[in-house]
């Protein structure tokens, strides 16, 4: 594998021409907006724009590429729909409750034209590109959709629907992937300058049998390193300390002969990032290589979110996931070995196709077994153009899975509740991100991934402490 270096990373690169093949009108002056151009605007007299994301990390990534690509252009982002001009819905496509999330809160969202008459709501990401057909019918006061792959050209779509025209661009483009562009830094989360999100690869090639997937973000695509490299040198000057590497499957990176274990040995040596975090991992591009990095590199966490999805291997066969009970438990057991402190979270689904009592029973024995850190825990649900919609029968009862899901929950809450109870009297490196919500504590996270509470007036936020914890509630840690 290549041997990557920090140095100058938006110098030319050998086999780099051609990455992005740009059909949309004005993608050549958005490629060279640079860092500069691509600030968000904070005042002004710009059209206003208000954004709220749905799913998971790579759509707040994604926010935070459209608010800097409107920024640009001269909008500026508000933090409250009643100040806005444009409200963007960023939507995911997972799961079947966060589209019904979705249609009912752009109808929420309407409330505010009764003070902007001219107020425009629409829809970005991949309930834009998988409903798309849908949206004029079901929801006719969504007036611009954009896909994933539409964000270069997002800001002449929203001119246009501000003009009163219907703006829709759901185009998927196997080779974008945004390069040269720049999100917004602090992001969709208002106060939380500390963390950076940069989507290293996107699309996904595995097509597990339930999942939309490849189907809404299209087939896999890495960005360049050198792409990565200067996204992640202007966070560290910018102030960022912590950064996650975004992928659907991210270990599965590969850019000619850079693989993902040499991309983040190379983001490592980037002076200013402290910590290095990554999502979501595939168990079956787990290699020998990714693990020792974890083992070696001071900045990369002891933390892995490693989605295992059922405990049979009949049903992870009939989910198409690659891999058996076995060799997943194997990858947990090397991830353990090497990283003796490591924490491990997961994705669980009950009540996929054809699951029996006796395949539920052996994932809560996996989970007895493995007992993971925490983990994302929900119901199968159809997904009209995924292959198990289309040949297998969803055939478990809804109050089964609500059932199954119910055990799932309890098994995971006690598990949970017992790794945060065992860091009492540790002392934690925490990264003080921001106080919290009620303003009363700091919030920060341990190199764990685990959330803590410290005094107020303990540190400031960006600050990297050493703190004994004293206290859990079960899902936080409490520092003095």
């Amino acid at each position: 594998m290549a041997r990557l270096t920090t140095k100058d990373p938006a110098a030319p690169e050998s086999g780099a021409a051609g990455l992005v093949q740009i059909r949309r009108s004005g993608a050549a002056h958005a490629a060279q907006a640079g860092i500069d151009a691509a600030a968000p605007a904070t005042s002004g007299d710009g059209p206003r724009i208000y954004m709220e994301t749905f799913g998971c990390q790579m759509n707040e990534a994604d926010t935070a590429l459209v608010l800097g690509r409107l920024g640009a252009d001269g909008w500026v982002h508000v933090s409250e729909p009643a100040l806005a001009d444009l409200i963007l819905v960023n939507t995911c496509a997972v799961r079947e409750k966060a589209e019904s999330r979705v249609y009912g809160r752009t109808s929420q969202l309407l409330m505010h034209r009764e003070q902007n008459p001219n107020l425009v709501v629409g829809i970005t990401g991949c309930m834009a590109e998988h409903l798309r057909d849908k949206l004029e019918t079901r929801a006719p006061h969504i007036q611009l959709v954009a896909g994933p792959d539409s964000y270069r050209n997002i800001a002449a779509l929203a001119r246009k629907a501000l003009a009163g025209e219907r703006a829709v661009d759901v185009e998927l483009d196997k080779h974008e992937t945004y390069e040269g562009l720049d999100g917004a830094l602090a992001g969709p989360r208002e106060g939380d300058g500390i963390s950076g999100f940069i989507t290293i690869q996107r699309g996904c090639d595995k097509f597990c049998s339930f999942c939309v997937v490849p189907f809404t973000r299209g087939r896999e695509r890495g960005v360049a390193p050198r792409e990565v490299l200067r996204q992640a040198q202007r966070m560290a000057a910018a102030g960022i300390r912590e950064l996650t590497l975004l992928g659907q499957t991210v270990n599965s990176y590969v850019w000619e002969d850079v693989d993902f274990a040499t991309l983040v040995r190379a983001v490592a040596q980037i002076e200013g990032i402290d910590r290095i975090r990554f999502t979501s991992p595939y168990p079956v591009d787990f290699s020998p290589a990714l693990i020792e990095v974890m083992a070696t590199e001071p900045k990369v966490c002891p933390y892995v979110h490693l989605p295992v999805q059922a405990g049979s291997d009949v049903v992870l066969e009939r989910m198409r996931r690659g891999y058996d009970v076995a060799g997943y438990k194997s990858i947990v057991s090397q991830l353990r070995a090497a990283v003796p402190d490591i924490a491990i979270s997961t994705d669980i689904m009950v009540g996929f196709c054809g699951e029996t009592e006796e395949d539920h029973a052996q994932t809560l024995a996996l989970m007895t077994e493995i007992e993971f850190d925490f983990a994302f825990m929900f119901a199968y649900s159809d997904r009209e153009i995924t292959y198990a919609s289309k040949k297998l029968v969803d055939d478990v009862p809804h109050e089964t899975k609500l059932r199954r899901l119910r055990e799932v929950i309890e098994i995971q809450e006690r598990h949970t509740r017992a790794k945060h109870d065992a860091r009492v009297g540790v002392e934690e490196e925490i990264l003080v991100v921001r106080p919290t919500k009620r303003g009363n504590k700091l919030m920060g996270r341990t190199q764990r991934f685990q959330k803590v509470m410290l005094p107020l007036d303990s540190a400031r936020s960006g600050d990297i402490v050493t703190r004994t914890i004293t206290g859990s509630t079960g899902h936080s840690l409490i520092a003095d």
